[in-house]
C-alpha cells in the first residue's frame, strides 16, 4: 500500500472506532460525568472538608487529576477491548488481518479511537471538575504528554486483552481484578506521604502512581514520586505495549480460525 492509501485506512479504521462510541454515548461518555460528579461531591466536598490540604493543596484539588487520570484509563482501555474483542468476536478482524494493510496501522487506527475517547472523556471529566474547585495548570507540556502516552499505552493493553479473550466475562477480567484495585491503590485520593514506610515503598510497585503522580505534577505541581521516573516508565510502557500488540497482530496469535 502506498503511504496515501495507508493514511486512508488509518483514518477509516479511526472514523469507524470514533463513529461507534459516539453513536452509544450514553453508555460511553454521559456515565463518566455522572460518576465523577458523584466523587466529587463525596470525596471531594463532603469528606474533603473535614479532610483540609493534602500535599499542600485543598483536598479537591488534591484528588481532581487523579479522577481525571482514571477516568482516562478506563475509557482508552474499555473502548479498544470492547471494539476489538467484538470484531474477533465476528470474525470481521480476519478481513482486515488478510487485506494489504500494513499491521501497524491496524494498531495504531485502533489506538486512536481509543485516545479520541479518553481526551474527550478527560475534557468532559474537566468541565465537571471546574463546578468544584479551580484549576489552574501547572505544566501544559506536562500535562499533554502524560495524557497523550497514558492513553495510547492503556489503549494498546486494551488491545492485547482482546486478542487473549475468549468470552465477553474475559473482556472483564482485567478491568475488574486487576486495573480498578491498581487505580483505587495508586494515590487518585491520598498521598503516598501518610502511608508508613514499609507500604509506601510496596506502593511505588504499582505503575499507576507514576501515571496518577505524573499528571498531578502536570495540573498542581506537586507529586510523590520523580518526575522523570514516572516518564521514563510511561515511555516504556507504550513503546513495549506497541511491540507486543503489533507481534500479536502480526503472527495472528489467537484471531485466525
Amino acid at each position: 500500500m502506498s503511504p496515501y492509501e495507508q493514511w486512508i485506512a488509518f483514518l477509516t479504521i479511526m472514523r469507524k472506532e470514533v463513529r461507534r462510541y459516539l453513536r452509544i454515548w450514553t453508555q460511553t461518555l454521559l456515565p463518566s460525568a455522572i460518576t465523577m460528579s458523584l466523587y466529587f461531591l463525596i470525596f471531594g466536598t463532603l469528606i474533603g472538608s473535614r479532610i483540609g490540604t493534602m500535599g499542600g493543596v485543598s483536598y479537591m484539588e488534591f484528588v481532581v487529576p487523579g479522577l481525571i487520570m482514571m477516568a482516562i484509563i478506563t475509557n482508552t482501555y474499555a473502548n479498544v477491548v470492547g471494539s476489538f474483542f467484538g470484531a474477533k468476536f465476528n470474525n470481521s478482524v480476519e478481513e482486515l488481518l488478510v487485506s494489504p494493510t500494513p499491521t501497524y496501522v491496524i494498531v495504531l487506527g485502533y489506538a486512536a479511537g481509543g485516545v479520541s475517547r479518553g481526551i474527550l472523556v478527560s475534557i468532559i471529566v474537566t468541565s465537571v471538575a471546574l463546578f468544584f474547585t479551580d484549576l489552574d495548570i501547572h505544566n501544559w507540556l506536562v500535562v499533554i504528554g502524560v495524557v497523550s502516552l497514558t492513553s495510547v499505552s492503556f489503549s494498546l493493553l486494551g488491545l492485547i486483552n482482546a486478542v487473549f479473550a475468549n468470552t465477553f466475562d474475559d473482556v472483564n477480567i482485567v478491568p475488574t481484578f486487576v486495573l480498578t484495585p491498581l487505580t483505587y491503590l495508586g494515590g487518585v485520593f491520598y498521598s503516598l506521604d501518610l502511608l508508613p514506610d514499609f507500604w509506601a515503598s510496596i506502593s511505588q510497585i504499582n505503575p499507576l502512581v507514576y501515571v496518577v503522580n505524573a499528571f498531578r505534577f502536570g495540573v498542581l505541581g506537586v507529586s510523590d514520586v520523580d518526575i522523570t521516573v514516572s516518564f521514563a516508565m510511561l515511555i516504556a510502557l507504550t513503546i513495549v505495549s506497541f511491540i507486543y500488540a503489533m507481534h500479536l497482530l502480526g503472527t495472528g496469535t489467537r484471531l485466525r480460525t
